[in-house]
């Protein structure tokens, strides 16, 4: 099941960002071993504060299993003003109908349902529930910042990403920046992959800021 926590509605969803944060140290901290940001046992960094969009995905008994963070790339962004290196001279993307994605992180169980691929099923759920938000907005592209492993499952899903520069070592692992087309097209090839019948996302209307 996929849940949108928009800015306006943080304070009713206080303890699933805290779950959130404490699944994004869990990946991205103790698993993959990055250098991010940590307070007890929450991932928590300066973008966090721009009142992102968040989206998240919850298994069949409620668990959060994985999340995503969506802000305008009309304010700060990761790859404009963390990783410019990844834009190999190019101009970070600045504009109304291109958002940015950010920590993207799954921590599904062993028995968790899987689809084409062998990917898990919550990693079709999540892609599908940013093409989704991102229609309800407008939007013409996703921009992000990832690691080549996470380009080839976007491949294998269905949702290849288009490189913005060449892929560079980045601490310890190899990151690339690139867009992902927001259309109808690329939302029916997510869902078609991942067996998905419909919408994931029931309400995804927010008031979108900037």
């Amino acid at each position: 099941m996929m849940q949108l926590i928009g800015p306006d509605h943080y304070g009713e969803f206080i303890n699933d960002l805290a779950e959130m944060h404490r699944l994004r140290c869990r990946v991205f901290k103790q698993r993959l071993g990055w250098d991010v940001q940590v307070s007890s046992d929450m991932e928590i960094d300066e973008y966090d504060v721009l009142r992102p969009v968040h989206l998240l995905n919850r298994s069949a008994n409620g668990r959060i299993e994985g999340c995503v963070r969506l802000l305008p790339s009309t304010g700060p962004t990761m790859l404009r003003d963390t990783f410019p290196i990844l834009l190999d001279g190019a101009q970070a993307p600045r504009s109304e109908q291109v958002w940015e994605s950010s920590r993207f992180a799954l921590d599904v169980q062993a028995e968790a349902p899987k689809a084409s691929g062998g990917l898990a099923a919550a990693t079709y759920e999540l892609f599908a529930a940013m093409i989704e938000f991102g229609l309800s907005i407008g939007l013409n592209e996703i921009v992000t910042v990832t690691d080549t492993r996470m380009d080839r499952i976007l491949r294998r899903a269905g949702w290849p990403l288009r490189p913005i520069g060449k892929a560079r070592p980045l601490g310890n692992t190899v990151a690339v920046a690139g867009y992902l087309k927001v259309s109808t097209d690329a939302l029916e090839r997510v869902r078609k992959a991942g067996r998905i019948s419909g919408p994931v996302l029931w309400a995804p209307v927010i008031r979108a800021t900037a």
